[in-house]
């Protein structure tokens, strides 16, 4: 079923997803939903919080791009991540490394919108499967973008409020701008 996604000033969006108990028939009826819901808005990822649902969960369906290069390691080793898609990580924890990268991000709540945030080159993360096994890898390049950006959801933390104050002045509506909460500058 496809959800409605939560725009702009939705309350969930603000809202540090509380942990998932059981992986029990209505989690995973609601991580397929979430799938198909991003799949259909054509975004690869999608946080619970973005359906209305506070919860430490998200999806990703991230595809291989020449222009925004991904890697993934499993155990240290070079893995392929794209039969792993889409990926659904519920109570994930991650742990950022490498180089700070500037690019232009967008997300299903903000249609139409984008800005320059920064964001670790890698992470490691750990999280639970859809089918309760835990799962643990490292990622880089645009995977370990959109796996930061969707555990920002989890914490209740917009792209926006990663943006400079400069770059939310220059690339997003008045409207848009008040709604932003700046939060402490990454550090590696």
């Amino acid at each position: 079923m496809i959800l409605e996604i939560a725009l702009h000033e939705h309350p969930a969006l603000r809202t540090r997803g509380a942990g998932v108990a059981a992986i029990n028939a209505g989690i995973r009826e609601l991580a397929e939903d979430m799938v198909d819901t991003m799949r259909e808005a054509k975004g690869v990822g999608l946080a619970a919080q973005q359906v209305g649902r506070p919860l430490q969960m998200f999806v990703l369906d991230v595809p291989r791009l020449k222009d925004r290069p991904s890697a993934m390691r499993i155990a240290g080793k070079p893995a392929e991540f794209e039969p792993l898609m889409p990926l659904v990580l519920i109570n994930p924890r991650i742990e950022m490394f490498g180089k700070l990268r500037v690019e232009s991000e967008g997300c299903l709540s903000f249609p139409g919108l984008s800005g320059d945030v920064p964001r670790s080159l890698s992470v490691r993360i750990r999280a639970l499967a859809l089918a309760g096994v835990p799962l643990e890898f490292e990622a880089d390049g645009f995977l370990a973008r959109a796996i930061q950006h969707e555990f920002d959801h989890l914490q209740g933390i917009l792209y926006i409020d990663r943006m400079s104050a400069d770059d939310r002045l220059a690339d997003l509506p008045p409207e848009i701008r008040r709604l932003a909460r700046p939060v402490p500058a990454i550090n590696l």
